[in-house]
Formats: structure tokens, sequence, C-alpha cells
């Protein structure tokens, strides 16, 4: 059976994951009487609560004679470091454009990666039934893409589809309305060249990615570069540290969603393999009589970290059951075996643990997962990670209604950005693009979602290290800080909304150092949230006031990391997140905020 093998690479939520669902009931892989999730392969929790894919996955299907593995790729720029890893398993890509959109930041990132990899590449118009469809002008950006990244000849020749990934057509005319997907399956077998490998040769497989499999244990993912693979073969396992010779116990293929056993396996398919507990991303399976060590994966490296240590509030081990810094390393470390996108260094002096990635999104997911495992942590304001004194940059497009570039172009001159790009569309909308340091985002997208009344839409892409940008200002206000641990109630809480916002409701249990709100002004202020009224005999008529308490702000995971000032921490639980001051006596901090390091400068 002949082999094609693709990724599916694209922005987020231009429609991969879509696309491969009807890939898969097209070509038949689900009975007829199934019942079948929306977006089969998004198949963890919080990619289905979320609408994102968060781990790269790959499934395969039959097409006439030819099987065809198929990988969904992540879309958000915080998990480029999947798209990076599995491109290393396939011979093209299909890339993804919305019919709308057009091309945005992580378009041009994975475009790059699959141009750089020397892949085929195919380009799928998405979406081409929305009512604001624009395909013809997307065609030409997607030209300008190309021709921007310097693509040659033979990669700039790409065919093109026209497709509705939704409702399960394409066709190859930009005027194709219903019908079935055929057109694309066509597309794939005759344009993704064949796999280049030698079945005869040396036998050379390359680890891409590792799954746990609760009957076999840990598997090792990847394509065979060249030779055969069989069952119960010996073989030489190269690691980054040495080599040990191994056996293939179990060796499984991959048809639709499910693994299936197989005896053998040819140069160019992508395989599964239990037995080897030893083997990491980037380790090569080869012959023992004749090595040859495939390139280790690399990856670019992560640009923004976070301190992770075990929670050390009063609160501490009443909701959680892994609450040691053991615990946190553990699972931290096991963490970096899969995700080579992260990095992990200790704090000296301390059981704390500085975890760096791509950006704020990778780390909240970590944190999410951490929490419903049943971990207690804190976790630190986001820093950026610098490099021989430089400091990361991003690019960020907004496209938002034009009434907003005043306030946005304001927020983002006093955050360092410096626009590159600025066009208007019909729609009256504005899409513009700054350069901006990466801290400067920290804490960012909250305030333009607020600025632009949730009508604003924001994307970012890494461009590289610059020199230091100098001071940024962040967040101007201080924070209102329980002085007494206690239970909150209601007499105070109304007291207290004059001073600002409250992130606690009462009745909500609160210790000395716990922030319970935003103060209206610069600095802190240390606030009794447990004071109650005195029950005293004498009342006059009409004496009291009704107690009328606003909703309190609900503090979402990203929204808490994004509004933590250096001196606090988030503290995560199973069960609640709490905002706290690193220092908890009030005797010991200080509330005076807005003090600089280079306050002498101005």
């Amino acid at each position: 059976m002949e082999l094609r093998n693709v990724a599916i690479i694209a922005h987020v939520d231009h429609g991969k994951t879509t696309l491969v669902d009807g890939l898969l009931k097209q070509a038949g892989i689900f009975a007829d009487h199934q019942a079948v999730a929306e977006r089969v392969m998004d198949s963890m929790d919080l990619e289905r609560e979320r609408g994102i894919t968060i781990l790269s996955k790959n499934t395969a299907i039959t097409y006439g004679d030819v099987k065809i593995n198929i990988v969904d790729t992540p879309g958000h720029a915080d998990f480029g470091g999947e798209v990076e890893r599995v491109l290393k398993l396939v011979d093209a890509a299909l890339l993804l454009v919305d019919a709308s959109e057009g091309p945005l930041p992580q378009t041009r990132f994975v475009l790059r990666k699959a141009l750089e990899a020397g892949l085929k590449l195919l380009v799928c118009i998405n979406k081409v039934d929305r009512p604001d469809a624009r395909i013809a002008e997307v065609v030409d950006e997607v030209y300008d893409l190309f021709i921007d990244l310097d693509a040659n000849d033979e990669q700039i020749d790409f065919p093109i589809v026209y497709a509705c990934a939704r409702e399960g057509w394409c066709g190859l005319e930009d005027t194709v309305s219903g019908g079935d997907l055929k057109p694309l399956f066509d597309l794939l077998v005759e344009k993704i060249p064949r796999p280049k490998g030698d079945p005869e040769a040396v036998p050379q497989l390359l680890v891409t990615s590792l799954d746990y499999d609760t009957y076999v244990g840990r598997l090792a993912i990847g394509r065979i570069v060249n030779g055969t693979l069989r069952r119960k073969q010996d073989l030489l396992l190269i690691g980054k540290t040495g080599e040990q010779k191994v056996r293939i116990n179990q060796l499984y293929g991959y048809a639709g969603l499910d693994r299936v056993d197989v005896d053998t396996a040819l140069a160019g398919d992508i395989v599964a393999i239990a037995g080897i507990d030893e083997m990491d991303i980037g380790d090569t399976l080869t012959s023992i009589e004749d090595p040859r060590p495939l390139p280790r994966i690399r990856v670019d490296e992560p640009t923004i970290g976070m301190t992770f240590m075990a929670n050390t509030s009063p609160l501490a081990g009443l909701e959680g059951k892994k609450v040691t810094a053991r615990q946190i390393r553990e699972r931290l470390e096991r963490e970096l075996v899969h995700n080579v996108a992260l990095r992990m260094e200790p704090v000296e002096g301390s059981e704390a643990y500085k975890v760096y990635g791509r950006g704020e999104l990778q780390l909240a997911i970590l944190i999410e997962q951490m929490r419903r495992e049943g971990f207690e942590i804190s976790v630190s304001k986001p820093e950026v990670r610098r490099v021989d004194g430089n400091e990361p940059f991003e690019r960020v497009q907004m496209d938002f209604p034009e009434q907003f570039m005043g306030v946005v172009s304001e927020k983002m001159n006093l955050r360092r950005g410096r626009l590159m790009e600025m066009t208007t569309s019909g729609s009256r909308r504005s899409r513009v693009e700054f350069r901006i340091p990466t801290r400067g985002l920290i804490g960012f997208r909250g305030e333009y979602l607020s600025d632009t009344r949730g009508m604003g839409i924001m994307n970012t892409i890494f461009d590289g290290y610059d020199s230091d940008a100098g001071y940024i200002p962040m967040r101007i206000n201080g924070s209102l800080v329980a002085d007494r641990p206690g239970k909150a109630t209601p007499y105070s809480l109304f007291h207290l909304q004059p001073r600002g916002k409250l992130f606690i409701k009462p009745g909500t249990e609160v210790y000395e150092g716990m922030i319970v709100g935003e103060n209206a002004r610069e600095n802190d202020i240390n606030v009794d949230a447990t004071k109650a009224k005195q029950l005293t005999n004498f009342r006059s008529s009409g004496a009291d006031e009704k107690t009328v308490i606003s909703p309190p702000i609900q503090m979402t995971l990203e929204r808490a990391l994004e509004y933590i000032a250096d001196d606090e921490f988030v503290e995560i639980t199973p069960t609640r997140l709490r905002l706290r001051k690193k220092v908890l006596r009030k005797n010991l901090r200080s509330v005076i905020r807005g003090e600089r390091a280079d306050k002498g400068k101005r």
C-alpha cells in the first residue's frame, strides 16, 4: 500500500480539526450508526472546553489503495513547539487560511517552519461560505506571504482548494458550493510526494512524541525514516546522553483514530513503539551493527517564565492532595519529557522552580492541568527571559472597530509598541500591526478587550530579541489586602465598596495578606474584611442602611496571572483561585506602589 504523510497547519480557529473530522467521516472511519463528537481529534477536556487544539495528534485514513497519515496541529502561537516537532513526521503540509480573515501571525509562523523543513505545500481557503468572504484578496495575500518568506519557485507553485470544512465540501474553483471532499482527497494523493525512505536500508526512526497506555506503558511515536521495523527486533537506542540496546516489544500502526498491532512497518510510515521506557523525544532507533543517528529535534527557545512553588498560605493543604515541593518538581519534570518547548530551572535558596514557555496561555494550560490533578501551587507574575541582555519582542496584530483606534494606540505607545502597518476595511474595522516588547503584552489582553468593548481580536508572534526598550508602566491600581483571618462579612464588604472593586463575596474565608479587591488609588490598603456589625439594644427607626453589595469580579486563571504585580502570587487549588501578597504579614511589607528601579532617571 502506498503512503502519504501530511500535516494540517493554520492559525488558531481557521478550521484544521473540523476539516480532519470531515476527512475521517468521508473516508468511512465511522460506522453509520456511530455517534461522533464534534472535533473528534480534540480529545483532552481542556481542548473541548476552550475550543482549541493543544497537542498534536495523528490519524490515518485509506483512500483507494493509498494510506494517508494526517497530523492535526495546534494553531495558537503558545503551542508552536508542537508544530515544530511534528513537521519531522511528514512530507507535505496543507495550509488552511480563513476566507475572511486571511493570513494571520501564526499562519506566518507555521508556514515559515514548513518552508524551512522543505515540505511540499498545498493551500486550502476555508470557510468560503462566509458572507464576508473575500476569496480573491485572501489568495493574493497568501502569495504575498510566500514571497515575503522567500519561498522558492517550486514552493510558490502550490495548488489551491476552496472548502467549507464544517459542511464537508470543497472544490478547485472559488465558485464551488456543495459536494464532498473528494477533490481534496485526490489532491492529497496526487500532489504529496511519496516518502523517500528505503525499506532495505539501515533502520532509522526519530521519536517525535510520547504517549502512555495503561496496558503497555510508555509509547514512543515517530516516523521510520529508513529501513523496516519488526516486532521483537533488537535495535540500538541513541539518546542525548548515551546508547543502549533495546527490543521492540509491541509495534503499532494507525487506522483511523485507533492504534492497531502490526508485525512489520516500512520506511515512511508513522508508528508507535511500546516496551522501551528509556526513550525520549529526539532519540533515534537504529541498527546495532551499523548505527546511523538522526539529528535531534530543535525548537525555538521559550520567551516567558513563571515561578512555581508549593502553596504556603494559612489555608494550604485543605483542598488539594499534592501539596509538597517534591511532588510539584516531579510533575514538572514529567511535563518536560513530553513538552519540548518548556524549560525548567531551580530558584537558588528556595524550593521554587522557574518554568519557561512560549507564552502565558501555554503556562496557564499547564497550571490548569496540575490543578485538576489535585495540586496546590503558588505562581508568580509572568516575566520575560532575556538572552545576552536583550529582551524578546513580538509582533502583535489587532483587529477592532475603527472608533477605538485612539485608545489602542495610546496603550500601545505606553507599552513601547511601534506601529508597523495599518489598514482599514470596508466594514469600519481597523487592522494594525505593532512591534512590542514581550513584557509590554503581559496584562494587556484584558485591558484591550475592555477598551474595545469585547469586539477586538489580537494575535501575536515572536519576532526575535532586541535591546531593552526601557521602563513600561504596568498595573496602576493598588490592592485591598486583608489584615486578619476570618470570614468576610456583608457589613464589612459593603463599607469597602467605595474603596475599589471587590474580588470576594460574603462568607469567603480570608487570611492576612490575601488580596480581596482592587484599590481605586495607586497604593495598597490593609483592610478588615471580617468586621461584623455591632449588635446593641439601641435602635432608632430607619437608622439601618440597606446592605447592597455589587457582584465581585470573577477571576479566571489567565486574568489572575495578568493582574498580579511583582510582589504578589496567584494561589491555585483544585477548588479555589486566590490572590495573595508574597509577604503575608502586614507589618513586614510596604503599601507604597509605583516605585521603580530607574526612579532617579526620570
